[in-house]
C-alpha cells in the first residue's frame, strides 16, 4: 500500500503533523506582552478581602473567655484540648445561637454529653476539665464532634490550663 498525497484526507494529515512537529522543535520566541500575575479567568467569584490570617496560639481558659463573640468579633471554643474559630458559625456559635454558651469556653463536656446547659461548663478561674467521669459512648461522641469541627472550621490553638502559660 502506497502513500499518495493526491487525496485530501492524507494532505491535511501531513500537513496537521508537519505544524505539529515544527511547533514542538522551533516553539515561538515571542513573549507574554503582560506577564499574568492573579489567576482571574478560571473563577466565577473573587472574594471581597482576604480572610484574615489564623495563627496557632496557646489559650488558657482565662485567655479564651475574650472570644465569645458578644462583640461582633471572633468566636473560638475549644473541645478536648483543640481550640476551634467558629467565627464562620455565628449563627450556631454567636451569642444568640443554640450553641452560643460555649463561644469561648472548653465545650468538651457539654458536647460529649450533648448538653447546652451551664452546669456543662467548667469556670474560667478552675482547672481543666479532666473528663475521667466520662462513659465510652461520650468520648466517642466527644471525638465525634472533634472530627465534624476538624472539617469545618480552623484548628487555630490547644487549650491548656491557666497556670502553664
Amino acid at each position: 500500500m502506497a502513500f499518495e498525497l493526491g487525496t485530501p484526507v492524507n494532505t491535511a494529515l501531513l500537513l496537521y503533523i508537519l505544524y505539529s512537529v515544527q511547533r514542538t522543535l522551533l516553539p515561538s520566541p515571542s513573549l507574554p506582552s503582560k506577564v499574568p500575575n492573579e489567576f482571574k479567568s478560571g473563577y466565577s467569584w473573587m472574594p471581597k478581602s482576604h480572610p484574615p490570617v489564623v495563627l496557632y496560639k496557646t489559650y488558657t481558659p482565662k485567655t479564651l473567655e475574650p472570644f465569645h463573640g458578644r462583640d461582633g468579633g471572633r468566636i473560638l471554643l475549644a473541645i478536648n484540648g483543640l481550640v476551634f474559630d467558629v467565627t464562620d458559625g455565628r449563627s450556631f456559635y454567636g451569642p444568640n445561637g443554640m450553641y452560643g454558651n460555649f463561644a469561648g469556653r472548653d465545650a468538651s463536656r457539654g458536647m460529649a454529653k450533648q448538653s447546652f446547659d451551664e452546669s456543662m461548663l467548667t469556670p474560667v478561674d478552675l482547672p481543666l476539665d479532666k473528663l475521667q467521669d466520662l462513659t465510652p459512648d461520650e468520648i466517642d461522641n466527644m471525638k465525634g464532634w472533634i472530627e465534624h469541627f476538624s472539617g469545618k472550621y480552623i484548628i487555630c490553638g490547644k487549650l491548656v490550663e491557666n497556670d502553664a502559660v
